[in-house]
């Protein structure tokens, strides 16, 4: 039976530099297409960790040689990742369509604003790092010239921390269902998309944030009314006692279970915990939904159930 799928890509779909990206997302898009062929409406959404740091340090360096340019805002650099990835992404699936005499599924990218609540305590707390390593002296001065906060990390250096707040509204999914539904193929939340609050009236300003894609991808799937949320990742299946002599692999948890496991601290911070913790908000959301977390190329096997691991919610009666 079809269904409407939201996909989060990770980074490995889109590799880290310019020529890896475009190798990349050939694989991607067969593996995405694979899914509209099997019948489903499928959204795509992606992270951008790396471009975006890319394209922050060329501003930076801009700026650099010309102070009159000022510095360029990071949701800025965020809106110039979104469109250069789904450049790329869109001509992959477009040139995977047609050469599968799928010729009547337009693609199309939204640069994507997501609303965030100014008042989110991860405002307070800086924890996302970002742009160029620094000496302690040059992170100081950057400090002093911006106002952006900036740590020491992990005993590298220095660099520029942003909050993370988590997803409270996406501004364009009205757009992005209408596309859909009028069969799109639609490309949208780049990197968890751009951060925005509401100030006087009615004007979003963006914020100097960086939102996980998988929490984003989460309330995507929840305003288009998904069957599915399928978190693409670097491994087959989650695992408790990861990388250890008992490890396990999983290919089903239930929220509760999820949650036990998380408690226990089996999920890294800032890896499988929140693609683990957006599943199960997702499987909770509504009856009958359930998240997939998988590789890339086992998404097809994934909703077949032969692989990946499934979180939904116990059937009640």
């Amino acid at each position: 039976m079809s269904k409407r799928i939201v996909i989060a890509l990770g980074g490995n779909a889109l590799g880290s530099t310019l020529p890896e990206q475009a190798a990349a997302v050939k694989i991607t898009a067969r593996a995405i297409v694979d899914l509209i062929e099997d019948g489903n409406q499928v959204v795509v959404a992606h992270g951008n960790g790396p471009q975006v740091g890319i394209i922050n340090n060329a501003m930076a360096a801009l700026q650099k040689e010309d102070p009159h340019q000022g510095f360029t805002p990071l949701s800025v650099c965020g809106a110039m990742s979104q469109a250069y990835i789904g450049y790329d992404l869109q001509n992959a699936f477009r040139e995977e369509l047609l050469d599968r005499g799928i010729c009547n599924m337009p693609v199309c990218s939204i640069v994507t604003q997501v609303e965030v609540d100014p008042a989110d305590p991860a405002f307070d707390n800086p924890t996302k790092p970002i742009g160029k390593f620094m000496t302690e002296a040059e992170a100081q001065d950057y400090q002093t010239k911006t106002g952006n906060p900036v740590k020491e990390d992990a005993g590298r250096g220095w660099r520029r921390y942003v909050a993370s707040p988590k997803p409270k509204h996406i501004i364009e999914a009205g757009a992005i269902r209408a596309l859909t539904e009028d069969g799109h193929l639609v490309i949208c939340c780049g990197g968890g998309g751009i951060p925005v609050y509401r100030t006087e009236k009615n004007h979003l300003k963006g914020a100097a944030a960086v939102i996980d894609k998988d929490f984003a991808s989460e309330l995507l799937a929840e305003q288009l009314d998904a069957d599915m949320l399928i978190i693409l990742t670097a491994v087959e299946k989650v695992a408790v006692n990861f990388r250890k002599d008992n490890e396990q692999w999983l290919s089903a948890m239930t929220p509760a279970e999820a949650r036990e496991y998380a408690a226990q601290g089996q999920f890294a911070p800032g890896s499988m915990l929140p693609k683990v913790e957006a599943a199960v908000k997702f499987a909770e959301s509504k009856p009958g939904r359930e998240a997939l977390i998988t590789l890339l190329e086992k998404a097809r096997d994934g909703i077949a159930g032969r692989t990946g691991t499934i979180i939904r919610a116990p059937e009640t009666h």
